[in-house]
């Protein structure tokens, strides 16, 4: 069975009425929408008034030429492709259509599946430049620093220095706990930057090998050493024009250290087993959770890569420095995830604005997750919260009063709830039971299990 045709509108030009009939007969039966101009003031002005996605022109007409609509079309519908129709294969008119980018020319007579053919490849080149134009926007938008999630004044300063950093050359360091989103402000300054139409490449440099490090990042030559069967691009190589983004780069070995300095010095690397220099154009973004002012003191790391890695530095904030930001970043998970916000009870937004988060914004989305997995998927109650988030409110029983304050009825809520729980697993889930440990009334308990959705079967 023949692959179905790619939809489309197609203006056909020509003088020749006969012609515009056969190729309107034609065309339609393959399915296109097919309208038509008898000369070329006629095709601007439908130009001019809505959008086709090929027009096939004959190049011989009075008054507007062929190649005259080919400019204008190029310069005023430039997404729209153009195949031309010529007398003659040898006419230096249609070589000159190639030149001003005509998809292809048909030379009469024609034979119908030739026209065919060349529609549907026109059509489906189209439809690839905007399938890959709408990736490369999407791209920019999911790494937008005007969409990164957050609110708050640390964040606010990170959008800032993003949106100066981007446009430049610098080199950036990036740095922040564990799971704050370091490569999503890598990203967001690569497709913000001149460079979003070349690669991105990241580097994790402590999950690679030191053996394997220096193959990895240069490349090697045929023979560089046991099973190098050929001549390999190394990650430089392939960043190219774009970036590269080296993930902690506190791991970087010593001697990879010094390797690093010489490219960013000299902007030309070696391959392993080469002896040949080869120029590269990057720019490099690094991050790390360490402290590599305290590394270089200590003389863990080199001071001369610090100072060339250390052009613009951007700080991330830990997630319990900016707790104002989780309400949003929870909605903006379930938006992605669920395709809706979410209602968050009371007592479960107290527990997770008071929750110190550790692992940050990745161990917010593991609770997120559990959460659309085990509860509801239109609300977050404390039930589904795992024990650590369940369990941090406890844990503060004894402490001080905080000197901002706290909410009392919400922090004697996660408690109240929490002795339930415990009463619950002592006494198997027998309600009369998880009562007298309580000193309370079976009806009382009911109540209270209800409120925070802990009903059980007996």
């Amino acid at each position: 069975m023949a692959d179905k045709a790619p939809s489309g509108r197609i203006l056909v030009v020509d003088d020749e009425a006969s012609l515009r009939e056969v190729l309107t007969i034609m065309l339609q039966r393959e399915g296109y929408d097919v309208e038509t101009a008898a000369d070329g003031a006629t095709a601007q002005a439908l130009l001019r008034e809505s959008d086709f996605d090929l027009i096939i022109s004959d190049i011989k007409m009075p008054k507007i030429t062929g190649l005259e609509l080919l400019r204008f079309v190029r310069e005023h519908a430039p997404e729209t492709m153009m195949i031309m129709i010529t007398a003659f294969s040898t006419s230096e008119d249609a070589v000159e259509a190639m030149k001003l980018g005509a998809f292809d020319y048909i030379t009469k007579p024609f034979r119908n599946d030739e026209i065919r053919l060349i529609v549907r490849n026109a059509l489906e080149r189209r439809a690839l430049r905007q399938e890959n134009q709408t990736l490369r926007q999407e791209l920019s938008q999911r790494y937008s620093f005007a969409n990164m999630v957050g609110k708050s004044e640390p964040m606010q300063q990170v959008y800032e220095l993003i949106s100066k950093v981007a446009p430049s050359k610098a080199n950036v360091l990036v740095t922040g706990e564990s799971g704050t989103g370091k490569e999503l402000v890598a990203k967001a300054i690569h497709f913000n930057s001149p460079r979003r139409d070349h690669p991105f490449v990241p580097v994790n440099c402590g999950a690679i090998p030191e053996t394997l490090l220096e193959s990895e990042l240069f490349g090697h030559e045929k023979g560089a050493f046991t099973g190098a069967s050929g001549q390999k691009a190394g990650l430089f190589e392939v960043a190219n024009s774009g970036t590269i983004f080296l993930d902690e780069i506190g791991e970087l070995p010593a001697s990879m250290q010094v390797k690093l300095l010489r490219v960013l010095q000299e902007r030309e690397f070696r391959r392993v087993g080469g002896t040949k220099d080869l120029p590269v154009d990057v720019r490099l973004i690094a991050a790390t959770n360490k402290d590599l002012a305290t590394e270089t003191k200590e003389g863990r790391f080199r001071e001369d890569l610090y100072y060339r890695l250390n052009v613009i530095h951007i700080p991330l904030p830990p997630l319990r420095e900016r707790s104002e930001d989780i309400p949003l970043l929870i909605n903006h998970f379930y938006q992605s995830h669920a395709g809706h916000d979410v209602k968050i009870s009371d007592a479960a937004l107290r527990l997770l604005l008071d929750y110190p988060w550790p692992g940050n914004i990745r161990e917010l989305h593991n609770v997120l997750e559990r959460c659309l997995v085990l509860g509801s998927a239109e609300s977050i109650g404390v039930d589904c919260l795992p024990p650590q988030v369940r369990d941090a409110a406890a844990g503060t029983l004894l402490h001080d009063l905080p000197e901002d304050g706290l909410d009392l009825d919400a922090y004697l809520a996660a408690i109240e709830r929490e002795l339930l729980l415990k009463a619950l697993e002592r006494s198997n889930n027998v309600r009369t039971r998880a009562a007298e440990l309580l000193k309370m009334s079976f009806r009382s308990i009911r109540y209270r299990l209800a409120k925070f959705g802990l009903d059980v079967d007996e």
